[in-house]
């Protein structure tokens, strides 16, 4: 029997790159480490390597790699990895590439590809309309109509950088873990400032999603993904699903509609 071989699918972002490994329709194995402009190819491949081989992965089985990225500078360098060290070709995602899903924004070469990526896996899970929150370096919303076409969205600062603005900014207060704190009204420093954002970037969800939903309909299913989605979901209340591959399996479907 034929090894069909295995997929590997990156994601590079402005904090951190997910990486995945798939086979077939199975997620084998996932990663992530921190997003470093500096580092070099040979770098980056000594990173992944090792991670492949802690998990058992054959190196020699990964025949095919989809690569998107927020961070022009590292496309290029991810792309030599692939040569270098898997022997393939990577797919990037850009403008050419099918999607399956129509852009309808004014320039859709301006929406990021992992926003569409999003799209795509959640339309692949979920009937439309939908609306997409990710809690992630940015706070980003986006709308999936009931026709299955991608809308736009909204996006504002992440809670990460939101905190480390603050805390630069304001001499007496201090990095706190962002957990919830025991009451809206904060009796002391670190308590008020996990109230303000915790609290707050909840209610800024909720309300949003409200905001969307009268545009695209209130049956609209809310999918949330990103590192930060766990941290307001109770509070937020308002998601239907979290999904924290959905980055990862964008690029797999992605890469099966351009075989």
């Amino acid at each position: 029997m034929t090894d069909p071989g295995l997929l590997l699918a990156i994601d590079i972002g402005n904090t951190s790159v997910a990486m995945g490994v798939y086979e077939g329709e199975r997620l084998a194995a996932t990663f992530r480490i921190a997003t470093d402009r500096d580092n070099l190819p040979d770098e980056y491949a000594m990173l992944l390597l090792g991670l492949l081989r802690s998990r058992d992965i054959e190196i020699g089985r990964i025949h095919a790699a989809i690569l998107s990225s927020t961070v022009p500078p590292l496309l290029n360098t991810f792309r030599q990895v692939c040569r270098d060290y898997f022997s393939v070709e990577a797919l990037v995602v850009g403008p050419g590439v099918k999607t399956g899903i129509r852009v309808l924004y004014d320039n859709p070469r301006e929406v990021g590809p992992d926003r569409v990526l999003h799209a795509v896996a959640a339309m692949h899970h979920y009937k439309p309309p939908l609306i997409i929150v990710d809690v992630g370096t940015a706070l980003v919303f986006d709308a999936v109509s009931r026709e299955g076409d991608y809308l736009g969205g909204a996006i504002a600062p992440g809670i990460a950088i939101a905190t480390e603005a603050l805390i630069s900014r304001a001499a007496m207060l201090y990095r706190v873990s962002l957990e919830r704190p025991p009451n809206p009204i904060g009796r002391n420093t670190a308590h008020s400032l996990q109230a303000g954002i915790v609290f707050g970037y909840a209610e800024m969800v909720r309300g949003m999603v409200r905001r969307f939903k009268e545009q695209i309909g209130e049956d609209a299913t809310v999918v949330a993904t990103g590192g930060y989605s766990s941290v307001i979901a109770e509070e937020a209340g308002c998601f239907d699903a979290v999904e924290d591959d959905l980055n990862l399996e964008g690029l797999r479907l992605v890469h099966e509609a351009n075989l």
